[in-house]
């Protein structure tokens, strides 16, 4: 089973490369592009992030031997990462209006619903993994914070989400949302410890043969 643990890993990363290069490759058709922009946006970082998860996870998985830690732990931070990427443009953007033409319907999709559940249901099913201890959680949260002190440094010149809009929504405003994120995190990253300590699916499983009639 490990075989076809790491095949559909790399098909996921497969996927989110196409999905990435397609996309940038269209926005570069925009007056307005410009290369921090388009790689500052969370979606993608934290798409990027799960293409190298997912690699890495192909390899360990590959490996006869309990993976190194530090590979588990970028795993786990990159579930962290993308299920937030996926709840927030779920629930908060998807019913938004974009007046971004240049935008890909389907990367979009990639981005946002496919990779999301693929990963987290990676994450929870396949236990190539040790229990993540408890303060990963605080771990989890530096990522997306510089992330945020970043964006907002920036100003009005790099605005990639309506609740981190300064100008419109004020600072008090903008900094409620902020905590929203900081406690979003806490609580995904707290089920991915948490799921850690499950065993659903060893990878050493063999699959089952179909016999011969």
């Amino acid at each position: 089973m490990r075989a076809s643990v790491a095949v559909l890993r790399v098909a996921a990363a497969v996927a989110v490369l196409v999905a990435v290069v397609a996309q940038w490759e269209n926005s570069l058709r925009d007056p307005g592009y410009r290369f921090v922009d388009f790689f500052g946006y969370f979606t993608i970082q934290s798409n990027l992030i799960v293409l190298v998860a997912l690699l890495v996870g192909a390899f360990t998985v590959l490996r006869r031997a309990t993976p190194p830690r530090w590979t588990v732990a970028l795993r786990a931070g990159a579930t962290t990462y993308i299920a937030l990427t996926g709840l927030v443009f779920n629930l908060l953007l998807a019913g938004l209006p974009s007046d971004d033409p240049y935008t890909l319907g389907w990367a979009s999709d990639v981005f946002h619903r496919v990779i999301p559940l693929y990963v987290v249901l990676d994450w929870v099913v396949f236990a190539d993994r040790d229990r993540q201890p408890w303060r990963r959680v605080w771990q989890f949260l530096a990522f997306p914070l510089v992330w945020v002190v970043v964006v907002l440094a920036r100003g009005a010149d790099f605005v990639p989400y309506p609740f981190l809009d300064v100008e419109t929504l004020g600072g008090g405003v903008v900094a409620l949302w902020c905590a929203g994120i900081a406690v979003s995190v806490t609580v995904i990253g707290a089920l991915v410890v948490a799921a850690s300590r499950l065993r659903l699916l060893d990878p050493d499983r063999p699959v089952p043969q179909r016999s011969g009639s």
